[in-house]
C-alpha cells in the first residue's frame, strides 16, 4: 500500500493540534536514564508526564492516565512487577500501552521480560531495528537475528523489515523500527518515514523519549498506526529544526527540546518525507 506524504503530513498535524489542546497524561514506566528528558519532551510537547513505576501504585494509576509506555532499559526485578501489573491494567481498561523493549537480546533477563510484557497485548513496539528482531524472534518468528550491542543496534531498518512486518501482523499491534529510515507497520500497511538528524543518535534517551511521545499520540485516536506515523514525524522533524540552531550534542538537546514546543503544521507539510 502506497502513502501520500501530503496527507500523512495533514493527518499528522491534526494529532498534534489534538494532543495540545487535549493534553494527554501519560504514564511513564521507564529507565532512570531516560525520565528527566522524557518528562521534558512530553511537555514541551503539549503532553504531560506522570513517573510512576512502583508495584504498589503502577496498576492502580492506569485508569487515570490517556496510555502508558513500557521502557526496559535499567531493568530490576521491582521494575519488572510495576510494569506487568500497569501493563495488564492498561490491556484490562483498553488503554493503548508502548512497550520499548531496550537492549532485548542481551540477556535471558530482557528476553524473559519481554515475552512477559508480550502477554498483555501492547498497542504498539517502538524499537530499533536489532531490537524488533529480537522481539519478534521471541515471538515465534523463526530467523537468524544478531544481538544488539548493548542498547544500539547492529541491523539496518531495512533488515528489520520482514520482522517488523510479521510480528505486527502476529500481534495484533503497530511495529516502528527507527534507523536510517523509520518504518512504520501494523503488518498490513506500511510506511518508511525519512526525517531525522544523526545528533538524534548522540543524546542518550532521545530514543526512550520518543516511544513515550509516541504513547501520548496513541491516546489521541483508534489507529495507532496513524498514530506512530504522527509521532515519528513530529518528532524527526523537530530533530532537524533544532540542527538548525545547533549542531553539537549539548546544545542540541537544549534546541531540540526549544523544536518541540516550535513545531507547528507549516513545519510538518513542508518537511515530511517518505520512502517508496
Amino acid at each position: 500500500m502506497t502513502f501520500d506524504a501530503t496527507s500523512l503530513a495533514h493527518r499528522s498535524a491534526e494529532l498534534l493540534a489534538e494532543l495540545r489542546a487535549g493534553t494527554p497524561l501519560v504514564q511513564n514506566i521507564t529507565n532512570f536514564v531516560a525520565m528527566d528528558v522524557s518528562a521534558n519532551v512530553l511537555l514541551a510537547l503539549g503532553a504531560a508526564p506522570a513517573m510512576i513505576h512502583a508495584a504498589e501504585e503502577a496498576g492502580e494509576f492506569v485508569p487515570h492516565a490517556s496510555a502508558l509506555v513500557v521502557n526496559i532499559g535499567t531493568l530490576s526485578k521491582d521494575f519488572v512487577v510495576g510494569a506487568d501489573i500497569a501493563a495488564s491494567a492498561a490491556h484490562m481498561h483498553a488503554k493503548p500501552w508502548v512497550l520499548d523493549p531496550v537492549g532485548v537480546g542481551a540477556t535471558k533477563f530482557r528476553d524473559d521480560t519481554v515475552r512477559q510484557l508480550l502477554r498483555h497485548r501492547p498497542s504498539v513496539i517502538r524499537g530499533n531495528a536489532s531490537e524488533i528482531m529480537s522481539v519478534a524472534r521471541l515471538a515465534g518468528l523463526k530467523s537468524e537475528t544478531k544481538g544488539p550491542r548493548g542498547v544500539d543496534s547492529v541491523n539496518t531498518t531495512t533488515e528489520a523489515t520482514e520482522a517488523a512486518i510479521w510480528l505486527a501482523k502476529n500481534n495484533s499491534c503497530v511495529v516502528a523500527a527507527t534507523g536510517e529510515f523509520d518504518l512504520v507497520t501494523d503488518g498490513v500497511r506500511t510506511a518508511r518515514l525519512a526525517n531525522g538528524t544523526v545528533l538524534m543518535t548522540r543524546v542518550t534517551a532521545l530514543g526512550c523519549a520518543l516511544s513515550s511521545v509516541v504513547a501520548a499520540f496513541c491516546a489521541l485516536t483508534d489507529d495507532k498506526f496513524e498514530a506512530t506515523i504522527a509521532a515519528l514525524s513530529v518528532y524527526a522533524i523537530a530533530g532537524e529544526m533544532a540542527e538548525e540552531y545547533a549542531n553539537r550534542p549539548g546544545s542540541f538537546r537544549v534546541a531540540f527540546i526549544d523544536a518541540l514546543d516550535a513545531i507547528d503544521a507549516d513545519a510538518i507539510k513542508t518537511r515530511l518525507r517518505l520512502l517508496p
